[in-house]
C-alpha cells in the first residue's frame, strides 16, 4: 500500500494541472491564500484540484476531483489589491484519500500514483522521432513554404502549449546552438500569433454581444451559447499565453536575446519580420535599455514604420526622460492601429505605465479608453480597483470615509463579473459595517464624497 501524506489543497476553477506543468494562477480566495501563506513556511508543495464546478466560491469534498496533481510553488507574488500571483510547477498524480477543512484552509490526505517507468533509450527514441518527423514535414512539397503551417489547423489551446512543449523538450535534448535557439524563437512566435489571431476573433465576436447587451438588447439563446464559448475560449488561451511565456523566460534573456540579434543584424536589416519580431521580444523581454534595441526600432521605422515601432519610439523617449516627445508618440501608435484589439493593448499598456509612476487619475481615463475598444477584457476595472483600495489611507477625511473607498472599489470589481467575485468579497470586508454605519447615523443610500484624485460618490449599500 502506498503512503499517504497530508497536504494543503488549493481549488482551482476552469482549469487542470498535469506534472511538468508550469502555470501562473491568480489566487483570490481567502482559504487559498492561507493554504499559499503555510506552504511557503514549509516545502512549498501543495496539491492543486480542479472544481467540477467553477462557479462554487466555497467548494467542499463533492465539488473536487479525486485524481489531481501535487506541485510545488517556484514564486509567489502579492498584489496591491490582496490577491496573490503564483507560478507553480506540477511534480506528482496523486489520488486524494480524505479531505479536512478544520483549518483556515483546505488539506487533504494523498498518495502517490506512481507512473510507468519509461527507459532512457525509449524517451531518446521518441526525441529521435519527433526530430524525423518535423524534417519530413518540411520535405513535404505542401508545407515547403511554412514548417509550421500545420499550426493552422490548430484549435485547441492545449495543443499549441502541447506542440510548444515538444518543441522545447527537443530544444533542450539538443546541440542548443544559435541556430536551433533562433529557430525556436520562431516557433514560439509563430505560436503566439497564431494564438493573437484565435483571441482577436474570439474578442471581436463577444464585444458584439457585450455591446448589444449594454445597449439594452436581449440576447437570443445562440447568443447566449456564443457568448459562453467566446468567455471559455479566451480564458483557455490567456492560461495558455502564461504557460507558454513561463517555458520560454528562462531561454529568451536579454543576455541570449542581445548577441544573437547582434550577431544576425546584418543579414536580416531588411527583413521586416525579422525586425519586428526581434523587437517586440527584446520589448517583452525588458531589454529597452541596451542600444542594440534602439537600432532594431530606428530600423524598422526606416524601413516600415507602423504602429508597434511607433509605440516603441515612445518608451525609448520615455526612458529618456522625454515625456512630452514619448506621449506623442504613444498618441501616434494609437492613431495608426486601425484594429481595435490591437489598439487595446497600447492604450492598456500606457494605463500601466501611469499607474505605475503613480499618475492614477491618467491611468483611469486610459483604463476607461482600454474598456470602449475591448470590452470582453475586464483587467481595467480590476486595475481601477486596485487603485482605489491602494488610495483609501490618502483619499479619506476619516477612519470612516477611509473605509468607505472600499464600497468605490467593490463597485469597479463587480463590474469584472466571475474573475473579481474575490476582490468583491474582500473589498466589502473592508468597508464600514453596520455598527460603523450605525454610529455615524448614516442609512442605505446615504452618499459620501471621496476625495483626491477618485473624486467621486459613492453610496452607503
Amino acid at each position: 500500500m502506498n503512503a499517504s501524506y497530508l497536504k494543503p489543497l488549493l481549488p482551482l476553477r476552469d482549469i487542470v494541472i498535469f506534472p511538468s506543468m508550469v502555470v501562473p494562477l491568480f489566487v483570490g480566495r481567502e482559504k487559498s491564500i492561507k493554504a499559499l501563506q503555510e506552504v511557503m513556511k514549509t516545502d512549498k508543495s501543495i496539491v492543486l484540484v480542479s472544481q467540477k464546478n467553477s462557479e462554487i466560491d466555497d467548494p467542499v469534498s463533492k465539488d473536487l476531483y479525486q485524481y489531481v496533481c501535487l506541485s510545488k510553488v517556484l514564486q509567489l507574488l502579492k498584489l496591491p489589491d490582496g490577491t496573490v500571483k503564483v507560478l507553480v510547477e506540477g511534480e506528482k498524480r496523486v489520488k486524494v484519500l480524505k479531505h479536512n477543512d478544520a483549518n483556515n484552509f483546505l488539506t487533504c490526505e494523498v498518495e502517490i500514483i506512481e507512473d510507468i517507468n519509461i527507459s532512457k533509450d525509449l524517451d531518446q527514441l521518441a526525441v529521435g522521432l519527433a526530430k524525423k518527423f518535423e524534417k519530413l514535414q518540411i520535405l513535404n512539397k505542401k508545407d515547403l513554404n511554412d514548417g509550421v503551417s500545420n499550426l493552422k489547423n490548430f484549435k485547441d489551446a492545449k495543443a499549441l502549449y502541447t506542440y510548444f512543449t515538444l518543441k522545447v523538450n527537443i530544444y533542450e535534448k539538443g546541440s542548443k546552438s544559435t541556430k536551433d535557439t533562433q529557430d525556436l524563437f520562431d516557433k514560439y512566435d509563430d505560436i503566439t500569433d497564431k494564438i493573437e489571431s484565435e483571441v482577436g476573433k474570439a474578442s471581436e465576436g463577444l464585444n458584439k454581444i457585450i455591446q448589444k447587451e449594454e445597449s439594452g438588447g436581449t440576447l437570443t439563446k445562440k447568443e447566449g451559447q456564443y457568448k459562453r464559448f467566446y468567455t471559455q475560449t479566451l480564458n483557455a488561451y490567456d492560461k495558455i499565453s502564461g504557460s507558454l511565456d513561463t517555458k520560454i523566460s528562462e531561454l529568451a534573456t536579454c543576455k541570449v536575446l542581445i548577441p544573437l540579434y547582434q550577431k544576425d543584424f546584418d543579414n536580416n536589416k531588411n527583413d521586416t519580420k525579422w525586425l519586428q519580431r526581434a523587437m517586440n521580444k527584446m520589448g517583452q523581454k525588458d531589454c529597452t535599455d541596451d542600444p542594440m534595441f534602439e537600432k532594431l526600432v530606428a530600423q524598422k521605422n526606416a524601413v516600415q514604420p507602423d504602429a508597434t515601432t511607433a509605440y516603441y519610439l515612445g518608451v525609448l523617449n520615455e526612458k529618456k526622460g522625454k515625456m512630452s516627445e514619448a506621449n506623442k508618440y504613444y498618441t501616434q501608435a494609437e492613431s495608426l492601429e486601425t484594429d481595435p484589439i490591437k489598439k487595446w493593448k497600447f492604450v492598456y499598456a500606457r494605463a500601466d505605465k501611469n499607474r505605475k509612476a503613480g499618475r492614477l487619475g491618467k491611468a483611469r481615463q486610459l483604463y476607461r479608453e482600454a474598456l470602449k475598444l475591448n470590452p470582453s477584457n475586464k483587467n481595467p476595472y480590476l486595475r481601477i480597483a486596485g487603485m482605489y483600495a491602494s488610495s483609501a489611507n490618502k483619499c479619506g477625511s476619516d477612519a470612516f470615509n477611509k473605509r468607505a473607498v472600499y464600497w468605490a472599489a467593490a463597485k469597479e470589481a463587480v463590474k469584472a463579473g466571475s474573475s473579481g467575485s474575490a476582490a468583491v468579497r474582500r473589498y466589502k470586508a473592508l468597508a464600514p459595517d453596520k455598527t460603523m454605519i450605525f454610529s455615524k447615523s448614516m442609512k442605505s443610500g446615504d452618499p459620501i464624497k471621496i476625495g483626491c484624485w477618485i473624486g467621486l460618490t459613492v453610496r452607503v449599500p
